[in-house]
């Protein structure tokens, strides 16, 4: 990931609008959302609201996928992943003592989920 890749995204992500429509999309993950039905989550009127999901969509933050006649839109989690992960490495310059307690920071958020069998 290059620096502009790195500061497209943050810059799409520092407006309001922008930042919950991406982290709604994230709790809406895998199935999506419409253009439409996002707007009106978050009491935008549908052009605004287009206007953002562009500068998302260029950013690689979200993707929008035609269904029949509205567009779905998803978070890029592969993308966030991504961007988040070079953050670490890049401002973490690969020494533990900086990263292992951001890392500590991020596991309880997102617990392991026990499997079928035990």
């Amino acid at each position: 990931m290059e620096d502009t890749d790195i500061i497209a995204a943050l810059a799409a992500l520092a407006q309001p609008t922008r930042l919950e429509t991406f982290r709604l999309l994230v709790r809406r993950e895998p199935e999506g959302m419409a253009a439409g039905e996002i707007a009106r989550s978050i009491g935008v009127p549908q052009n605004t609201m287009s206007a953002h999901l562009a500068v998302l969509a260029r950013a690689g933050l979200v993707r929008g996928e035609r269904r029949i006649r509205s567009i779905v839109y998803r978070a890029d989690l592969d993308r966030f992943r991504a961007m988040t992960l070079f953050l670490l490495k890049d401002c973490c310059d690969g020494r533990p003592e900086v990263c292992g307690p951001l890392i500590a920071d991020l596991a309880p958020c997102c617990p392991e989920k026990e499997s079928a069998d035990g």
